[in-house]
């Protein structure tokens, strides 16, 4: 994958549409991928140990929930399935994975719970109860750090930031680098070479 593939905000490569089928705790989902977004081929394995090892909300669970980087939305389509009472907001800078999410949430029946927009898009005042993300590691350290120093304190004062990193593309680096701005910063899991990490407020 290149910049160009999914970092951008109008993908070139052609769309070639197809289904991604994958089952988080015992729910079968079948989403619209394509070409042009993040993992478009497959549910992304890190995306899918951070789906099975973080805790996902309970049901009962209310309130707004953020998926940064949302691609074309396993994370959002997940949340919204499993916490029929919250708001997710699906964010990405790609206008390919948000038409993707937006059509995955109307699939679900949830397009009155997700909120798929640019990040400039979503309301300033609003506070994320969590924060889920496989973030981009590959746009480089400088615009992770940037996304991530935007984001975090957006969480509510007893919010929690479920996030999942390759451990050879820095996941240790970034849990540091979050511990020395101040965050509490738990490796609340490891597998298959990722670190899935999570953040909340000291």
């Amino acid at each position: 994958m290149t910049a160009e593939h999914y970092f951008s905000a109008e993908p070139a490569a052609p769309a070639e549409r197809h289904e991604v089928s994958f089952t988080v705790q015992g729910r079968d989902y079948a989403l619209v991928a394509a070409r042009g977004v993040f993992s478009a081929a497959r549910l992304d394995p890190g995306t899918a140990v951070l789906l099975k090892k973080a805790f996902l909300p309970e049901p009962d669970t209310s309130g707004s929930f953020l998926d940064l980087g949302c691609g074309f939305g396993p994370i959002t389509a997940v949340l919204a399935a499993e916490v029929p009472s919250a708001t997710v907001y699906a964010v990405d800078v790609n206008a390919r994975a948000r038409e993707l999410t937006a059509e995955n949430a109307k699939r679900l029946g949830a397009s009155d719970r997700v909120r798929v927009g640019t990040p400039d898009d979503v309301p300033p005042d609003v506070v994320f109860d969590q924060i889920w993300s496989n973030p981009p590691i590959r746009v480089g350290k400088a615009e992770l750090h940037e996304m991530l120093t935007r984001w975090l304190p957006r969480l509510a004062p007893h919010g929690v930031a479920w996030l999942v990193i390759a451990r050879h593309l820095g996941g240790d680096s970034l849990h540091q680098w979050l511990v020395d701005l101040g965050w509490e910063v738990e490796r609340h899991a490891s597998q298959k070479g990722y670190r899935v990490l999570r953040v909340s407020r000291p």
